[in-house]
């Protein structure tokens, strides 16, 4: 067993390269195997380092290359492309994988368990069929706008103002078009029970998550985003502070400094848009409430002068930046919860 030995693999559908090197710059032995042949291929090879960009179906095959008593390292995909040189081809892929493992300024993916893909799956589906029920929302919106019908702001007055204006003999809607409008109100209503299914088998599964649970009691995190965060963030103990977290979120400043200048910009909006969103938005629902409360604790305290000296969305992110931080103190603690601590003006 050589512990140097490093085994590029690039991922694809159906064929995959392998590359094995034992020294810095040298590919010493070169495969290319179908699906079906390569774990079969990998349990012949030396042990050692397996590296693969952090893509599709890459977990899956992490884990089983782990069983193997490989090592597993996944790579950024972005963080790899510049490491390939010239024509991009499934060679140039695998020299530039094992170019980039030897960076140590870039952070493995951590390796996500069955558990974690199954929260990432049901997001993933709720997230999809969102975006579905919205596509449709706005169809109708737009459909009936030119037929001099308005419906009312929120996604709740829309399904039941199209099936009024469809009953009524008397509106605008052309005969042609009363059946198809229908059919897509009943679309919306079958998004709607997908949606509130996923949420059930993600409550279903929180329940039994001693993490959830923590970070449920944060303000702002609610059971999509604890969820969230558990199955794409995967082990909070691999940030070293909480300012590593939000910078991981892209809930940070951006900065372009130089020599005795420092200029700093808007946030970085880098990591996963999908939690940086569920973050600023549980921000924003923080804000709204603190607005009514008569004695808000320190963090809406702190939130509602930024909003004051600021403006809302600057204050709205400011805040969910805030409550990354939180999150990264509350989840590395086993038994941590958050305490609302009481503001003293």
């Amino acid at each position: 067993m050589h512990n140097d030995t490093r085994i590029a693999v690039d991922l694809a559908k159906s064929v995959f390269e392998i590359g094995v090197s034992s020294q810095p710059g040298k590919v010493s032995r070169r495969l290319r195997v179908t699906r079906e042949k390569f774990l079969p291929t990998m349990a012949q090879l030396p042990q050692g380092t397996v590296i693969m960009e952090a893509c599709g179906s890459a977990h899956y095959w992490a884990r089983e290359n782990q069983k193997l008593g490989h090592s597993v390292v996944l790579l950024p995909a972005q963080h790899v492309k510049p490491y390939v040189l010239r024509d991009k081809t499934d060679r140039m892929d695998v020299n530039g994988l094992l170019e980039a493992s030897r960076n140590e300024n870039i952070r493995p993916v951590p390796i996500k368990s069955p558990e974690q893909q199954l929260l990432a799956s049901l997001h993933r589906l709720r997230s999809a069929w969102m975006g579905d029920r919205t596509a449709r929302l706005n169809t109708l919106r737009g459909l009936l706008r030119e037929r001099g019908v308005f419906i009312p702001v929120g996604a709740e007055h829309v399904v039941p103002h199209v099936w009024a204006a469809i009953e009524d003999a008397d509106s605008a809607i052309p005969d042609a078009l009363r059946l198809l409008f229908s059919e897509a109100c009943q679309e919306i209503r079958d998004f709607e029970r997908r949606i509130k299914d996923c949420e059930r088998q993600l409550e279903a599964l929180a329940k039994q998550m001693p993490d959830v649970q923590r970070l449920l009691t944060i303000p702002g995190i609610g059971l999509i985003t604890a969820t969230a965060l558990v199955a794409f963030v995967g082990d909070i103990r691999r940030f070293p502070s909480s300012r590593h977290f939000a910078s991981y979120l892209g809930i940070v400043p951006r900065e372009r400094s130089s020599a005795l200048i420092r200029r700093l910009g808007g946030i970085s909006k880098r990591g996963d848009i999908y939690i940086r969103m569920l973050l600023i938005h549980g921000a924003r629902s923080v804000l709204r409430a603190a607005q009514t409360q008569k004695r808000p604790d320190r963090l809406r305290a702190w939130a509602l002068r930024l909003r004051d000296h600021q403006c809302y969305n600057k204050a709205a992110v400011a805040l969910a930046n805030k409550l990354a931080r939180i999150v990264w103190a509350v989840w590395r603690q086993p038994e941590a919860t958050f305490i609302s601590v009481p503001h003293a003006g």
